[in-house]
């Protein structure tokens, strides 16, 4: 399969991790972009590009590490080292669940060690979620996906702000005040759309949203805005909860 090819399989999916990791579209594109302008112009690295997702993935990763590093030389060693463990953890959260890499692949992308990646992904969502309760509204038409959210979020220690399962549902709920953050199907029971029920609580109120659908590739074309958070149906609870993390992370910031 030539280079090209190959590549552009795996595209949508690593600006999805990579607009996650930064918490912004125009960002994690304009990273990405800078990713595929170094490999036309360095052979060594399209060699390796060669490697498939995983390679890919690392040499993403290797970029993001110069972006972060801090460029004033005042900084001692030890706020270097602090200034790297919270993209590390969020890096290792997101490897290993958004982008469903086991461990040991996550370790080789960041070139880490195996037990060092596995703590760094387990600390994450606790570090980044402390002092952040928030309530949560939740869109999405299906009664059983509705009620796991439900207890997932009030897990994590949020509270439930309410339930939709259409548009018009959304809408009351959203007449009676500002939700913390949303997590939101695109298809609902009548037909509705998700996108166009965020899209009336966004113009009003800066809220985080988290994108929950079984096609994320309609959402990832790389034509206009897209959602910075996306969770693939079926999803995994670690996911939504590593997004969820994320999200706040960034709007708290």
């Amino acid at each position: 399969m030539p280079l090209g090819t190959e590549i552009a399989t795996h595209l949508p999916f690593l600006r999805r991790y990579a607009r996650a990791l930064t918490g912004d579209q125009h960002a994690g594109d304009g990273l990405v972009r800078r990713l595929l302008e170094m490999a036309l112009a360095e052979p060594d690295l399209r060699a390796r590009l060669s490697g498939g997702r995983l390679a890919l993935y690392r040499a993403f990763s290797n970029l993001f590490a110069m972006q972060e590093t801090p460029a004033s030389s005042s900084l001692v060693p030890a706020d270097l080292r602090l200034g790297r463990i919270a993209p590390l953890a969020r890096q290792a959260l997101l490897l290993t669940t958004i982008e469903e890499f086991s461990t040991k692949q996550a370790a080789q992308i960041l070139d880490l060690p195996v037990e060092e990646t596995a703590d760094l992904a387990r600390s994450a969502v606790t570090e980044i979620a402390r002092n952040s309760a928030t309530s949560v509204l939740i869109i999405e038409d299906e009664p059983l996906i509705a009620m796991q959210l439900e207890t997932l979020v009030t897990g994590m220690g949020h509270s439930i702000f309410g339930a939709a399962a259409t548009r018009t549902q959304a809408q009351k709920l959203m007449a009676q005040g500002v939700p913390g953050l949303v997590l939101a199907d695109i298809q609902l029971a009548d037909g509705s759309s998700g996108l166009d029920a965020v899209a009336d609580l966004q113009a009003v109120a800066d809220v985080p949203v988290i994108f929950i659908t079984a096609f994320p590739e309609r959402l990832l074309t790389g034509d206009g805005p897209e959602p910075t958070w996306l969770i693939t149906k079926p999803f995994r609870e670690d996911a939504v909860q590593a997004a969820m993390a994320q999200a706040l992370f960034f709007h708290q910031s």
